[in-house]
């Protein structure tokens, strides 16, 4: 792609998130989810390629019909109150309507179908975009309007969210669906926070970002788009191979890893509100997501595929690789937790 248009549509991007947090206008807003819409297609489009113009064209369809419905909801309580202020969100049917709105934005569950299969069509650079940067604006929406928001709605979708998270990534062998179901699970658990401690949902979001980036800049540090191709990460870089090990057992949620505090955190909120129910169920939930955690893990570190003589010595001859990043990312999501007192 021309260095110019590539500087535009990363620009645009970024305005778009940027103009969508920034507003108090729902016309505004509406234009800033259109403009990171947009932005967005050309960077999935860009590989020649049926399934990146599948996935290109499901996303446009989806994000299309989430925003035409945003500004349905908007409208309609403009309609009824007269203001077009954000934060004066009182009509009923359009707190539910934009509730789903940016559900289907994000892919909270039952309105999820779209992003494992548009996961799946990007390269792994793009799908971190998708995963991360893209869920900004919607949730940023979400934690402005979430007093006026219905909260037995978004309970009862986070608690789909963490089932279908964990039980859709059960039977996956690409690293990119698997990551998409971890991010239905992960928005899950926000969605189910919001109306209740939204400080703690801007936590768990903040953790999700840091830990969502490091493990996408490690498959793309190690090439790695199936399990199987887990196996030969050691042949790479044998310090990633357990520094991998680590960060997929954190984001599994397993103690004493960052992965563990947002978990630890928004179970406390939830029985100090009288729902232990929705506590125990998201509880066992988190099971089954790191049962597939737990999985790549094992793949990683302690299995080793039939491969040939020479793959052993492949890590001698990689050209020297910028991993400052991947490593900083690496080490905050695994040592936060000690931190937790600091941050409540």
């Amino acid at each position: 792609m021309n260095p110019v248009m590539t500087s535009l549509i990363i620009s645009s991007l970024a305005l778009g998130t940027v103009i969508t947090v920034s507003s108090h206008h729902w016309l505004l807003a509406w234009i800033g989810l259109e403009l990171n819409t947009l932005a967005i297609i050309p960077i999935i489009a860009k590989q020649h390629h049926p399934r990146a113009t599948e996935a290109t064209t499901k996303y446009f369809l989806i994000q299309a019909a989430a925003s035409a419905t945003v500004l349905f909801s908007s409208v309609t309580n403009a309609w009824a109150t007269g203001v077009w202020d954000i934060s004066q969100l009182t009509n009923q049917p359009s707190c539910i309507m934009l509730t789903m709105a940016l559900s289907m934005k994000l892919g909270l569950a039952p309105l999820h179908f779209w992003l494992p299969e548009v996961l799946q069509g990007s390269t792994l650079k793009t799908a971190l975009i998708i995963a991360t940067w893209q869920k900004l604006a919607p949730i940023a929406l979400l934690y402005l309007t979430h007093q006026s928001l219905h909260q037995t709605t978004l309970l009862a979708m986070g608690l789909l969210s963490t089932l279908t998270g964990g039980w859709g990534g059960l039977n996956q062998t690409q690293t990119r669906k698997i990551m998409a179901y971890s991010s239905i699970a992960h928005l899950g658990w926000m969605a189910s926070v919001l109306t209740i401690a939204p400080n703690i949902m801007l936590l768990n979001l903040a953790l999700y970002l840091l830990m969502t980036t490091s493990t996408f800049l490690a498959l793309t540090f190690s090439s790695s788009k199936t399990i199987k191709d887990l196996t030969t990460t050691w042949t790479i870089s044998p310090t990633t191979t357990a520094l991998m090990l680590i960060l997929f057992m954190s984001m599994g949620g397993l103690p004493p890893l960052t992965g563990f505090m947002p978990k630890w955190l928004i179970l406390q909120e939830l029985t100090t509100h009288n729902l232990p129910t929705t506590a125990t169920i998201m509880a066992l939930s988190a099971l089954l997501s790191l049962f597939f955690y737990l999985r790549l893990s094992y793949t990683t570190a302690l299995t080793l595929y039939p491969t040939t003589m020479q793959n052993k010595f492949k890590w001698r001859f990689q050209p020297k690789l910028k991993t400052t990043m991947m490593t900083t990312t690496m080490m905050l999501s695994t040592l936060l937790l000690p931190t937790t007192p600091t941050l409540i």
